[in-house]
Protein backbone atom coordinates (compact mmCIF):
# COMPACT_ATOMS: atom_id res chain seq x y z
CA UNK A 1 0.00 0.00 0.00
CA UNK A 2 1.07 3.60 -0.56
CA UNK A 3 2.13 5.70 2.41
CA UNK A 4 0.81 9.22 3.02
CA UNK A 5 1.94 12.22 1.01
CA UNK A 6 4.81 12.86 3.40
CA UNK A 7 6.30 9.42 2.71
CA UNK A 8 9.55 9.71 0.81
CA UNK A 9 12.30 7.57 -0.60
CA UNK A 10 15.77 8.58 0.51
CA UNK A 11 19.34 7.56 -0.24
CA UNK A 12 22.61 7.64 -2.39
CA UNK A 13 24.70 5.11 -4.26
CA UNK A 14 27.75 6.37 -2.40
CA UNK A 15 29.35 4.17 0.25
CA UNK A 16 31.26 5.19 3.36
CA UNK A 17 34.65 3.52 3.81
CA UNK A 18 34.02 2.47 7.42
CA UNK A 19 31.04 0.43 6.22
CA UNK A 20 32.89 -2.19 4.18
CA UNK A 21 31.12 -5.11 5.82
CA UNK A 22 29.27 -8.22 4.72
CA UNK A 23 25.60 -7.86 3.90
CA UNK A 24 22.94 -9.87 5.71
CA UNK A 25 21.71 -13.01 4.02
CA UNK A 26 18.86 -12.83 1.51
CA UNK A 27 16.68 -14.62 4.06
CA UNK A 28 17.45 -11.97 6.69
CA UNK A 29 16.75 -9.10 4.28
CA UNK A 30 13.16 -10.25 3.83
CA UNK A 31 12.37 -8.38 7.06
CA UNK A 32 10.89 -4.91 6.67
CA UNK A 33 11.60 -2.53 9.55
CA UNK A 34 9.80 0.57 10.82
CA UNK A 35 11.74 3.03 13.00
CA UNK A 36 9.65 5.15 15.38
CA UNK A 37 11.54 8.33 16.25
CA UNK A 38 13.85 10.12 13.82
CA UNK A 39 16.39 11.42 16.32
CA UNK A 40 20.01 10.31 16.61
CA UNK A 41 19.33 6.64 17.24
CA UNK A 42 16.39 6.44 14.86
CA UNK A 43 18.12 8.19 11.96
CA UNK A 44 21.31 6.18 12.30
CA UNK A 45 19.40 2.90 12.66
CA UNK A 46 17.28 3.75 9.61
CA UNK A 47 20.29 4.64 7.50
CA UNK A 48 22.36 1.61 8.50
CA UNK A 49 19.54 -0.90 8.09
CA UNK A 50 18.79 0.58 4.65
CA UNK A 51 22.47 0.38 3.75
CA UNK A 52 22.36 -3.30 4.70
CA UNK A 53 19.53 -3.94 2.25
CA UNK A 54 16.51 -3.85 4.58
CA UNK A 55 13.37 -1.96 3.56
CA UNK A 56 12.88 0.71 6.24
CA UNK A 57 10.04 3.09 7.10
CA UNK A 58 10.96 5.97 9.42
CA UNK A 59 8.10 7.36 11.52
CA UNK A 60 8.04 10.74 13.27
CA UNK A 61 5.36 13.34 14.07
CA UNK A 62 7.84 16.19 13.51
CA UNK A 63 7.17 17.89 10.16
CA UNK A 64 10.71 19.26 9.97
CA UNK A 65 12.25 15.80 10.30
CA UNK A 66 9.97 14.31 7.68
CA UNK A 67 10.67 17.18 5.28
CA UNK A 68 14.43 16.85 5.78
CA UNK A 69 14.23 13.15 5.09
CA UNK A 70 12.05 13.88 2.05
CA UNK A 71 14.82 16.09 0.71
CA UNK A 72 17.47 13.43 1.17
CA UNK A 73 19.03 15.26 4.08
CA UNK A 74 19.54 14.18 7.67
CA UNK A 75 17.60 16.12 10.32
CA UNK A 76 20.63 15.80 12.60
CA UNK A 77 24.37 16.29 12.23
CA UNK A 78 26.22 12.98 12.15
CA UNK A 79 29.28 12.20 9.99
CA UNK A 80 28.42 9.92 7.07
CA UNK A 81 24.68 10.01 7.64
CA UNK A 82 23.77 12.17 4.62
CA UNK A 83 25.66 9.82 2.31
CA UNK A 84 23.80 6.80 3.63
CA UNK A 85 20.42 8.49 3.33
CA UNK A 86 21.16 9.51 -0.25
CA UNK A 87 22.21 5.94 -0.99
CA UNK A 88 18.97 4.60 0.48
CA UNK A 89 17.02 6.89 -1.88
CA UNK A 90 18.87 5.59 -4.91
CA UNK A 91 18.13 2.01 -3.84
CA UNK A 92 14.47 2.74 -2.99
CA UNK A 93 14.83 1.33 0.54
CA UNK A 94 13.88 4.12 2.96
CA UNK A 95 10.51 5.82 3.43
CA UNK A 96 9.38 8.44 5.93
CA UNK A 97 5.85 8.96 7.23
CA UNK A 98 3.76 10.46 10.02
CA UNK A 99 1.41 7.47 10.06
CA UNK A 100 2.01 4.72 12.62
CA UNK A 101 -0.72 2.60 11.02
CA UNK A 102 0.85 2.74 7.56
CA UNK A 103 4.27 1.97 8.99
CA UNK A 104 3.02 -1.06 10.96
CA UNK A 105 1.11 -2.42 7.98
CA UNK A 106 4.14 -2.03 5.69
CA UNK A 107 6.68 -3.72 8.00
CA UNK A 108 7.40 -6.82 10.11
CA UNK A 109 9.48 -5.30 12.92
CA UNK A 110 9.25 -1.92 14.66
CA UNK A 111 12.13 -0.22 16.48
CA UNK A 112 11.07 2.37 19.08
CA UNK A 113 13.75 5.05 19.35
CA UNK A 114 11.89 7.90 21.03
CA UNK A 115 13.47 10.19 23.61
CA UNK A 116 13.42 9.65 27.36
CA UNK A 117 14.50 13.01 28.82
CA UNK A 118 14.89 13.86 32.50
CA UNK A 119 12.18 15.46 34.59
CA UNK A 120 13.19 18.32 36.93
CA UNK A 121 13.76 15.88 39.81
CA UNK A 122 16.00 13.64 37.70
CA UNK A 123 13.48 10.87 37.13
CA UNK A 124 12.87 9.58 33.63
CA UNK A 125 10.15 11.08 31.45
CA UNK A 126 8.50 8.14 29.68
CA UNK A 127 5.66 10.10 28.06
CA UNK A 128 7.05 9.57 24.56
CA UNK A 129 7.50 5.86 25.24
CA UNK A 130 3.89 5.54 26.40
CA UNK A 131 2.61 7.50 23.39
CA UNK A 132 4.51 5.44 20.81
CA UNK A 133 3.34 2.22 22.46
CA UNK A 134 -0.26 3.43 22.28
CA UNK A 135 0.18 4.35 18.60
CA UNK A 136 1.76 1.01 17.74
CA UNK A 137 -0.76 -0.92 19.82
CA UNK A 138 -3.73 0.69 18.06
CA UNK A 139 -2.17 -0.20 14.69
CA UNK A 140 -1.53 -3.78 15.81
CA UNK A 141 -5.18 -4.21 16.78
CA UNK A 142 -6.07 -4.35 13.09
CA UNK A 143 -3.07 -6.32 11.83
CA UNK A 144 -3.46 -10.08 11.47
CA UNK A 145 0.20 -10.95 10.92
CA UNK A 146 2.68 -11.45 13.77
CA UNK A 147 4.57 -8.20 14.34
CA UNK A 148 7.64 -7.62 16.51
CA UNK A 149 8.03 -4.49 18.67
CA UNK A 150 11.59 -3.71 19.76
CA UNK A 151 12.29 -0.96 22.27
CA UNK A 152 15.63 0.84 21.78
CA UNK A 153 15.00 3.90 23.95
CA UNK A 154 17.00 4.12 27.16
CA UNK A 155 14.61 3.04 29.92
CA UNK A 156 15.04 2.07 33.56
CA UNK A 157 14.77 -1.61 34.56
CA UNK A 158 11.16 -2.72 34.87
CA UNK A 159 9.84 -0.24 32.27
CA UNK A 160 9.27 -2.93 29.63
CA UNK A 161 7.22 -5.09 32.00
CA UNK A 162 5.47 -2.27 33.85
CA UNK A 163 4.79 0.25 31.05
CA UNK A 164 5.71 -0.86 27.53
CA UNK A 165 4.12 -4.31 27.41
CA UNK A 166 0.92 -3.40 29.32
CA UNK A 167 0.40 -0.34 27.09
CA UNK A 168 0.90 -2.35 23.91
CA UNK A 169 -1.46 -5.07 25.14
CA UNK A 170 -4.17 -2.63 26.23
CA UNK A 171 -4.06 -0.64 22.98
CA UNK A 172 -3.92 -3.71 20.73
CA UNK A 173 -6.18 -6.06 22.65
CA UNK A 174 -3.51 -8.70 22.07
CA UNK A 175 -1.07 -10.65 24.26
CA UNK A 176 2.68 -10.03 24.09
CA UNK A 177 4.75 -13.06 23.22
CA UNK A 178 1.77 -14.80 21.66
CA UNK A 179 -0.01 -12.39 19.30
CA UNK A 180 2.92 -10.05 18.78
CA UNK A 181 6.61 -10.15 19.65
CA UNK A 182 8.48 -7.87 22.01
CA UNK A 183 12.16 -7.38 22.89
CA UNK A 184 14.55 -4.79 24.25
CA UNK A 185 17.65 -3.84 22.24
CA UNK A 186 19.69 -1.10 23.98
CA UNK A 187 21.78 1.12 21.76
CA UNK A 188 25.42 2.03 22.36
CA UNK A 189 25.85 4.68 19.68
CA UNK A 190 28.01 7.70 20.44
CA UNK A 191 27.15 10.94 18.72
CA UNK A 192 29.74 11.84 16.04
CA UNK A 193 30.84 8.17 15.71
CA UNK A 194 27.40 6.53 15.61
CA UNK A 195 27.72 4.84 12.21
CA UNK A 196 31.10 3.31 13.04
CA UNK A 197 29.69 2.22 16.42
CA UNK A 198 26.75 0.54 14.69
CA UNK A 199 29.01 -1.64 12.57
CA UNK A 200 31.74 -2.23 15.14
CA UNK A 201 29.90 -2.46 18.46
CA UNK A 202 31.63 -3.40 21.67
CA UNK A 203 28.60 -5.52 22.50
CA UNK A 204 25.15 -6.32 21.16
CA UNK A 205 22.49 -6.95 23.80
CA UNK A 206 19.00 -8.38 23.36
CA UNK A 207 16.54 -8.49 26.25
CA UNK A 208 14.19 -11.45 25.87
CA UNK A 209 10.59 -11.45 27.10
CA UNK A 210 9.51 -14.77 28.63
CA UNK A 211 9.96 -17.51 25.99
CA UNK A 212 9.59 -15.22 22.97
CA UNK A 213 12.50 -16.64 20.97
CA UNK A 214 10.86 -15.65 17.67
CA UNK A 215 11.61 -11.97 18.30
CA UNK A 216 15.19 -12.72 19.34
CA UNK A 217 15.74 -14.81 16.21
CA UNK A 218 14.55 -11.91 14.06
CA UNK A 219 16.93 -9.49 15.80
CA UNK A 220 19.80 -11.93 15.34
CA UNK A 221 19.03 -11.98 11.62
CA UNK A 222 19.17 -8.18 11.45
CA UNK A 223 22.71 -8.11 12.92
CA UNK A 224 24.04 -11.45 11.67
CA UNK A 225 26.51 -9.76 9.29
CA UNK A 226 28.11 -7.54 11.94
CA UNK A 227 30.25 -10.30 13.42
CA UNK A 228 29.52 -9.78 17.12
CA UNK A 229 27.65 -12.52 18.97
CA UNK A 230 24.65 -10.98 20.78
CA UNK A 231 24.19 -11.36 24.53
CA UNK A 232 20.65 -12.66 25.00
CA UNK A 233 19.73 -11.85 28.60
CA UNK A 234 16.60 -11.25 30.72
CA UNK A 235 14.64 -8.10 29.95
CA UNK A 236 15.50 -6.19 33.14
CA UNK A 237 19.17 -7.04 32.82
CA UNK A 238 19.17 -5.61 29.30
CA UNK A 239 17.44 -2.44 30.46
CA UNK A 240 20.04 -1.67 33.13
CA UNK A 241 23.05 -2.56 30.96
CA UNK A 242 22.80 0.79 29.15
CA UNK A 243 22.81 2.66 32.46
CA UNK A 244 25.74 0.61 33.75
CA UNK A 245 27.66 1.47 30.57
CA UNK A 246 26.98 5.19 30.63
CA UNK A 247 27.54 5.61 34.36
CA UNK A 248 30.83 3.73 34.04
CA UNK A 249 31.87 6.06 31.22
CA UNK A 250 30.95 9.08 33.36
CA UNK A 251 33.00 7.71 36.27
CA UNK A 252 35.99 7.11 33.98
CA UNK A 253 35.87 10.64 32.61
CA UNK A 254 35.57 12.22 36.05
CA UNK A 255 38.28 9.96 37.46
CA UNK A 256 40.65 10.86 34.62
CA UNK A 257 39.96 14.56 35.08
CA UNK A 258 40.56 14.30 38.82
CA UNK A 259 43.91 12.56 38.32
CA UNK A 260 44.71 15.23 35.74
CA UNK A 261 43.99 18.03 38.18
CA UNK A 262 46.30 16.49 40.80
CA UNK A 263 49.01 15.93 38.18
CA UNK A 264 48.82 19.51 36.98
CA UNK A 265 49.18 20.79 40.55
CA UNK A 266 52.44 18.79 40.79
CA UNK A 267 53.64 19.78 37.28
CA UNK A 268 53.13 16.24 35.94
CA UNK A 269 51.90 15.48 32.40
CA UNK A 270 48.63 13.65 33.12
CA UNK A 271 48.44 12.20 29.61
CA UNK A 272 51.70 10.34 30.15
CA UNK A 273 50.33 8.94 33.42
CA UNK A 274 47.02 7.84 31.91
CA UNK A 275 48.70 6.35 28.83
CA UNK A 276 50.68 4.08 31.14
CA UNK A 277 47.58 3.26 33.19
CA UNK A 278 45.65 2.29 30.05
CA UNK A 279 48.51 0.17 28.72
CA UNK A 280 47.80 -2.37 31.47
CA UNK A 281 45.04 -4.49 29.96
CA UNK A 282 45.43 -7.23 32.57
CA UNK A 283 44.21 -5.21 35.57
CA UNK A 284 43.37 -1.62 34.60
CA UNK A 285 41.46 -1.88 31.30
CA UNK A 286 40.03 -5.34 31.79
CA UNK A 287 37.46 -7.43 33.63
CA UNK A 288 39.59 -7.25 36.78
CA UNK A 289 37.74 -5.72 39.77
CA UNK A 290 34.52 -5.53 37.74
CA UNK A 291 32.50 -8.13 39.65
CA UNK A 292 30.05 -6.77 42.25
CA UNK A 293 30.92 -7.99 45.71
CA UNK A 294 32.21 -6.96 49.11
CA UNK A 295 34.36 -3.98 50.09
CA UNK A 296 38.04 -3.60 49.23
CA UNK A 297 40.72 -3.75 51.91
CA UNK A 298 44.35 -4.75 52.42
CA UNK A 299 47.58 -2.85 52.68
CA UNK A 300 47.38 -0.86 49.42
CA UNK A 301 44.00 0.41 48.26
CA UNK A 302 42.78 2.09 51.48
CA UNK A 303 46.18 3.59 52.30
CA UNK A 304 46.91 4.89 48.82
CA UNK A 305 43.44 6.34 48.37
CA UNK A 306 43.82 8.24 51.65
CA UNK A 307 47.27 9.46 50.66
CA UNK A 308 46.22 10.83 47.28
CA UNK A 309 43.13 12.58 48.62
CA UNK A 310 45.25 14.07 51.40
CA UNK A 311 47.68 15.34 48.77
CA UNK A 312 44.78 16.90 46.90
CA UNK A 313 43.59 18.70 50.02
CA UNK A 314 47.08 19.98 50.70
CA UNK A 315 47.14 21.59 47.25
CA UNK A 316 43.50 22.75 47.40
CA UNK A 317 42.60 20.29 44.59
CA UNK A 318 39.16 18.75 45.18
CA UNK A 319 38.94 14.94 44.81
CA UNK A 320 35.19 14.17 44.85
CA UNK A 321 35.48 10.94 42.81
CA UNK A 322 38.21 9.49 45.03
CA UNK A 323 36.37 10.66 48.15
CA UNK A 324 33.24 8.93 46.86
CA UNK A 325 35.17 5.69 46.38
CA UNK A 326 36.07 5.71 50.08
CA UNK A 327 32.46 6.47 51.02
CA UNK A 328 31.14 3.74 48.73
CA UNK A 329 33.39 1.22 50.47
CA UNK A 330 31.97 2.21 53.86
CA UNK A 331 28.44 1.88 52.45
CA UNK A 332 29.18 -1.65 51.23
CA UNK A 333 30.43 -2.69 54.66
CA UNK A 334 27.34 -1.18 56.25
CA UNK A 335 25.15 -3.02 53.74
CA UNK A 336 26.71 -6.36 54.71
CA UNK A 337 26.30 -5.52 58.39
CA UNK A 338 22.61 -4.71 57.87
CA UNK A 339 21.99 -8.11 56.23
CA UNK A 340 23.49 -9.88 59.24
CA UNK A 341 21.55 -7.67 61.66
CA UNK A 342 18.32 -8.41 59.80
CA UNK A 343 18.78 -12.14 60.46
CA UNK A 344 18.33 -11.39 64.19
CA UNK A 345 20.47 -14.25 65.55
CA UNK A 346 23.14 -14.34 68.24
CA UNK A 347 25.48 -17.03 66.88
CA UNK A 348 27.37 -15.76 63.82
CA UNK A 349 29.95 -17.78 61.91
CA UNK A 350 32.46 -16.11 59.58
CA UNK A 351 34.00 -18.06 56.71
CA UNK A 352 37.11 -16.01 56.09
CA UNK A 353 38.46 -12.97 57.91
CA UNK A 354 41.50 -11.93 55.83
CA UNK A 355 40.81 -9.12 53.38
CA UNK A 356 40.61 -11.60 50.49
CA UNK A 357 41.07 -15.31 49.84
CA UNK A 358 44.50 -16.94 49.47
CA UNK A 359 46.28 -14.42 51.66
CA UNK A 360 47.05 -14.13 55.36
CA UNK A 361 46.79 -10.33 55.36
CA UNK A 362 44.43 -8.87 57.95
CA UNK A 363 45.42 -5.25 57.37
CA UNK A 364 42.30 -3.12 56.91
CA UNK A 365 40.23 -6.23 56.23
CA UNK A 366 36.55 -5.30 55.96
CA UNK A 367 35.70 -8.81 57.17
CA UNK A 368 37.73 -8.22 60.32
CA UNK A 369 35.86 -4.94 60.77
CA UNK A 370 32.57 -6.85 60.64
CA UNK A 371 33.82 -9.45 63.14
CA UNK A 372 34.99 -6.81 65.59
CA UNK A 373 31.71 -4.92 65.25
CA UNK A 374 29.62 -7.97 66.13
CA UNK A 375 31.96 -8.87 68.98
CA UNK A 376 31.36 -5.38 70.32
CA UNK A 377 27.62 -6.06 70.20
CA UNK A 378 28.10 -9.16 72.33
CA UNK A 379 27.38 -11.66 69.56
CA UNK A 380 28.62 -15.25 69.74
CA UNK A 381 31.19 -15.22 66.92
CA UNK A 382 33.11 -18.16 65.44
CA UNK A 383 35.55 -18.05 62.51
CA UNK A 384 37.03 -20.40 59.94
CA UNK A 385 40.16 -19.08 58.23
CA UNK A 386 43.10 -21.46 57.76
CA UNK A 387 45.49 -18.56 57.05
CA UNK A 388 45.09 -16.78 60.41
CA UNK A 389 47.39 -17.67 63.30
CA UNK A 390 45.94 -19.52 66.31
CA UNK A 391 48.82 -18.48 68.61
CA UNK A 392 51.63 -15.91 68.62
CA UNK A 393 54.22 -18.40 67.36
CA UNK A 394 52.34 -19.19 64.13
CA UNK A 395 52.62 -15.95 62.26
CA UNK A 396 52.52 -12.21 62.03
CA UNK A 397 48.73 -12.05 61.80
CA UNK A 398 48.08 -13.36 65.32
CA UNK A 399 45.40 -11.27 67.03
CA UNK A 400 44.73 -12.03 70.67
CA UNK A 401 41.02 -11.24 70.49
CA UNK A 402 40.51 -13.22 67.26
CA UNK A 403 42.55 -16.37 67.94
CA UNK A 404 40.09 -17.94 70.45
CA UNK A 405 37.29 -17.65 67.86
CA UNK A 406 39.09 -19.70 65.18
CA UNK A 407 38.01 -23.26 64.36
CA UNK A 408 39.81 -25.99 62.44
CA UNK A 409 37.09 -26.78 59.91
CA UNK A 410 34.12 -25.15 58.23
CA UNK A 411 31.58 -27.69 59.46
CA UNK A 412 32.37 -26.86 63.08
CA UNK A 413 31.61 -23.19 62.44
CA UNK A 414 28.35 -24.02 60.64
CA UNK A 415 27.29 -26.43 63.39
CA UNK A 416 27.52 -23.79 66.11
CA UNK A 417 26.15 -20.83 64.11
CA UNK A 418 22.72 -19.56 63.15
CA UNK A 419 24.07 -17.09 60.60
CA UNK A 420 26.98 -17.86 58.26
CA UNK A 421 28.81 -14.93 56.68
CA UNK A 422 30.76 -16.13 53.64
CA UNK A 423 33.60 -13.69 53.13
CA UNK A 424 36.09 -15.92 51.28
CA UNK A 425 35.79 -19.20 49.39
CA UNK A 426 37.56 -22.34 50.64
CA UNK A 427 37.56 -26.02 49.59
CA UNK A 428 34.72 -27.93 51.21
CA UNK A 429 32.55 -24.86 51.75
CA UNK A 430 29.80 -25.85 49.29
CA UNK A 431 29.49 -29.37 50.74
CA UNK A 432 29.46 -28.06 54.30
CA UNK A 433 26.56 -25.69 53.57
CA UNK A 434 24.61 -28.22 51.52
CA UNK A 435 24.78 -30.79 54.32
CA UNK A 436 23.81 -28.42 57.12
CA UNK A 437 21.39 -30.40 59.29
CA UNK A 438 19.67 -27.41 60.85
CA UNK A 439 18.18 -24.09 59.70
CA UNK A 440 20.86 -21.54 58.95
CA UNK A 441 20.96 -18.14 57.23
CA UNK A 442 23.79 -17.60 54.74
CA UNK A 443 24.95 -14.04 54.02
CA UNK A 444 27.08 -14.41 50.89
CA UNK A 445 29.71 -11.72 50.32
CA UNK A 446 31.81 -13.83 47.93
CA UNK A 447 29.32 -15.09 45.29
CA UNK A 448 29.16 -18.81 46.04
CA UNK A 449 26.80 -21.16 44.26
CA UNK A 450 23.33 -20.71 45.72
CA UNK A 451 22.64 -23.59 48.14
CA UNK A 452 19.82 -26.01 47.35
CA UNK A 453 19.49 -27.18 50.96
CA UNK A 454 15.99 -26.31 52.18
CA UNK A 455 17.43 -25.59 55.62
CA UNK A 456 19.38 -22.66 54.19
CA UNK A 457 17.98 -19.14 53.85
CA UNK A 458 20.28 -17.47 51.32
CA UNK A 459 21.01 -13.76 50.87
CA UNK A 460 23.52 -12.51 48.28
CA UNK A 461 25.18 -9.19 49.01
CA UNK A 462 24.42 -7.56 45.67
CA UNK A 463 23.04 -10.31 43.44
Amino acid sequence: MELDLNSVRLASKQKVSVLDNYYPSTEARRYRVSIFGAGYVGCVSSACLSKDGFAVVAVDPDQFKVERLAGGEAPIVEPGLDELLQSAHANDLLSATHSATDAINETDISFCCVGTPSLPDGTLNTNHVRQVCEDIGRALRHKAEFHIVVMRSTILPGTMEELVIPTLEKASGKTAGRDFGVAYYPEFLRESTAIADYYKPGAIVFGQYADDTRSIDALKALVSHIGVAPHVIPMRSAEIVKYANNCWHAVKISFSNEIGNICKAKSIDSHVVMDVLCSDTRLNISRAYMKPGFAYGGSCLPKDLRALTALGRSMNVPTPVLDAARLANVVQIDHARSLVDAASHEAIGFIGVTFKADTDDLRESPLLELVEGFLGKGKDVSIYDPHVARDASQGRNFLKHIAPLLHDNIKDVIARSEVIVVGNKYPGLKDAIETAGKPVTVIDLARIEKPENKNVVYHGLCW
